[in-house]
């Protein structure tokens, strides 16, 4: 089967020097977020063109695939040598993190700047949670790697970087942050660790595949477990507290 090249045929316009300094303040900054988000910061010119052609490249092959593919898969869509592919992604596990970074870096700097716990989460899930259908092709194969790394580091025959996740640990820890003034820190850590069983691709994947739930009901149903692990975690520090108060009141009496 012959995988068709992505590269363009129009011409390119020339950047006459300097006319990147004479650009706007604000420009330059977006260009700066983007760059860091694509993972192209520091690369020149064509070496930013080849990288986001790659990246493209990529995306469109694990949508119509269905999995990570190889690096000379995305070269020859890419319409690039091979070597050249794997000076920028020497194995599947950089790919998939660069078309990972790529396609959620507005999810990755997600940081609210509300004060209420319950409005944070609400935010979390309706601006970045939604997103994931998006990209849901891209995070599917992204887990699909991961288990495959994982099987194959068991059997003891991974011949590859292993690819390791851990875009929503960052971002959980940063959500629930003002948490640590009224809960121990070990609470905290606790809920993070709990909330990232449902902030990702994997309640899309149970509740879709099994379920064969849309959308829609996927997210209603995320935000409502993620609510209700919240309130439950309020809840045990307020009774620990409750119960810590109960004890000093006894003992005092029993002093008395």
């Amino acid at each position: 089967m012959t995988i068709p090249t992505l590269t363009s045929t129009a011409p390119r316009r020339r950047r006459r020097p300097g006319s990147e300094a004479r650009l706007p303040e604000s420009t330059l900054a977006l260009r700066r977020k983007l760059a860091d988000s694509n993972g192209t910061r520091g690369l020149s010119g064509p070496a930013v063109r080849t990288k986001e052609l790659l990246l493209k490249a990529a995306s469109e092959l694990i949508r119509r695939l269905g999995h990570v593919p190889s690096i000379g898969e995305v070269a020859k869509a890419a319409g690039v040598s091979r070597a050249t592919a794997y000076r920028y992604f020497p194995s599947r596990s950089k790919l998939i993190a660069a078309v990972v970074d790529s396609s959620l870096g507005p999810v990755r700097r997600f940081e609210s700047q509300l004060e209420s716990v319950d409005e944070r989460l609400a935010e979390l899930f309706g601006t970045t949670f939604v997103r994931f259908t998006e990209f849901e092709p891209q995070m599917r194969s992204a887990l699909q790697l991961s288990l495959e790394h994982a099987a194959l580091q068991a059997a003891g025959r991974l011949e590859e970087e292993p690819y390791r996740r851990g875009y929503r640990i960052d971002i959980l820890r940063r959500t629930f942050a003002p948490l640590s003034r009224t809960m121990p820190a070990r609470s905290v850590d606790r809920l993070c660790k709990a909330m990232s069983l449902l902030f990702g691709i994997e309640p899309y994947v149970i509740l879709k595949d099994i379920w064969d739930c849309d959308n829609a009901e996927v997210g209603r149903i995320a935000l409502w477990m993620a609510n209700a692990l919240l309130h439950e975690a309020e809840r045990e520090v307020g009774a620990a507290g409750s119960l810590s108060g109960l004890g000093k009141g006894a003992r005092g009496g029993r002093q008395g």
